[in-house]
């Protein structure tokens, strides 16, 4: 199913956790079915893209662009091809950080501080069993 999808889009935007389930999502096998000249934005977390095989994708033409906010090393080495490619935006682990986030954030800490101390449930909670 992943690969149809993938033949018939021009943009494919990856927001998920990384879990078992998730690593590695995106590999050569995926990168060759996209559709030629599409987009990977990656805002997710790192591992859910093989880095050599995206670099290798976008090298020889494969693939269009890419957007990388995320990578498997961060902050991305000084080393890594990435950055002297044209058709790659990279951008500091920051694509969550929007106009609102320090208010969001603080908002959602007071509410559960408030929640905590009524004894209710509190909004956000991790489920370490399931990684997110």
């Amino acid at each position: 199913r992943l690969g149809d999808l993938l033949e018939q889009s021009d943009w494919v935007v990856l927001v998920a956790a990384s879990t078992d389930a998730t690593r590695g999502l995106i590999g050569a096998r995926e990168l060759a079915r996209m559709k030629p000249g599409a987009a990977l934005i990656n805002l997710a977390r790192g591992a859910l893209v093989d880095e050599p095989a995206l670099i290798a994708a976008l090298a020889q033409g494969r693939l269009g662009a890419a957007g990388l906010d995320v990578f498997d090393d961060e902050p991305l080495p000084e080393s890594s091809p990435l950055w002297a490619m044209p058709n790659v935006i990279v951008t500091p682990h920051t694509s969550g950080l929007g106009p609102r986030f320090w208010e969001r954030t603080c908002d959602l800490f007071a509410g559960n501080l408030r929640r905590y101390r009524a004894g209710e449930p509190l909004e956000n909670v991790i489920d370490k069993r399931a990684g997110y």
